[in-house]
């Protein structure tokens, strides 16, 4: 759903990208609250992980595809403001290396694809969360719809700002039901893979999922005259508390999806390609200012095995989009301390 240059005019984009500047400099100030020594390091991996799987475009309606937004899945990991820095950090690695998306439209692609999918996402699975029974299963499950939600919410998003500074005068209610229609679809494939990832890390680590804090019960012990006592769980060795298997298991798991499945993505235009294409939205069009990247259009240039074109600037993505990652939640992560220090000296 990345938004090019020429769809909306200069006044809205303008507007949008204030929108954004704002989401992202609230973001900063709220994600100090949520990373802690374990949460910084891996919300730049979270945020490698998005990178690679957008990569991966699957088939969903004829000659249509789709591809993982990744605001549910980035929250629900890590917390809601973080999860809005992950996305941002992604939209640009992807606008600046990869021409993916227009940098006069970075704003919109903030305020759709980061801010809505982010916040719809966990306001949703926060509701659901505390109506399901209080089991890793419900976290799951609350997984599944927020992210199948967040999808068609980021697609009347990007109608409504359509509507209000788009370049064509298609009528609005065209651009609508096209968006809502291939995106709801496109959605039960952010839902799925959304909620198997959340999933696998809560089989793992439950410790590490920021949305299933608080879900673990005391252990119960029945005593021989039937009364229960509650018995507070031992806490685990250093070791076992290390993120550093996950952060290997999850890195390697990007590299391997960005350098080699995704040569067998879809190629099929997405959602908004199509609908673009089909009613005419597309008819102004800019040419993107980094056409000529050596990575633009997710292939290292010069290079020319396909495969291995692809599959090189898949890994020099993650690889950048982890480093700009893990140094903005890090810089976050150390100015919260800093910022707590003086209590901590008065004490």
């Amino acid at each position: 759903m990345h938004v090019p240059d020429g769809f909306i005019n200069a006044p809205v984009s303008v507007a949008t990208g204030a929108v954004a500047a704002a989401a992202v400099a609230v973001s900063l100030r709220g994600a100090r609250r949520e990373l802690d020594d374990k949460a910084a390091p891996l919300a730049g991996l979270v945020a490698a992980f998005v990178f690679a799987v957008q990569m991966l475009n699957f088939p969903v309606a004829a000659g249509t595809s789709g591809h993982l937004l990744g605001g549910a899945l980035a929250a629900i990991l890590v917390g809601p403001y973080t999860g809005v820095l992950c996305i941002s950090v992604v939209l640009l690695m992807q606008g600046v290396l990869f021409a993916d998306g227009g940098l006069t439209a970075l704003g919109v692609n903030i305020s759709d694809m980061a801010v809505t999918t982010t916040v719809v996402a966990y306001a949703l699975f926060r509701l659901l969360v505390k109506v399901l029974p209080k089991r890793r299963s419900s976290v799951t499950a609350a997984s599944f719809a927020a992210a199948l939600v967040s999808v068609p919410a980021a697609a009347c998003v990007f109608t409504l700002i359509y509507a209000l500074g788009g370049t064509t005068d298609v009528p609005t209610a065209k651009v609508f039901t096209a968006m809502a229609g291939v995106h709801v679809l496109i959605g039960i494939g952010e839902a799925l893979i959304t909620s198997l990832t959340v999933g696998a890390v809560i089989a793992v680590r439950p410790d590490l999922v920021y949305g299933a804090r608080g879900l673990a019960k005391p252990l119960q012990l029945r005593t021989a005259d039937g009364t229960t006592v509650q018995v507070a769980p031992k806490a685990a060795p250093a070791a076992a508390r290390s993120t550093r298997k996950v952060r290997i298991v999850g890195l390697v798991a990007a590299l391997a999806l960005a350098g080699f499945v995704s040569y067998y993505a879809s190629t099929s235009p997405d959602g908004l390609e199509k609908v673009a294409h089909d009613k005419g939205i597309d008819r102004k069009t800019g040419q993107h200012a980094a056409k000529d990247s050596p990575l633009a259009d997710y292939h290292l240039k010069d290079v020319s095995d396909a495969r291995l074109s692809g599959g090189l600037a898949g890994v020099i993505g993650v690889g950048a989009t982890l480093a700009v990652g893990t140094g903005v939640f890090v810089t976050v992560r150390r100015r919260r301390a800093r910022a707590a220090l003086p209590e901590t000296e008065t004490v």
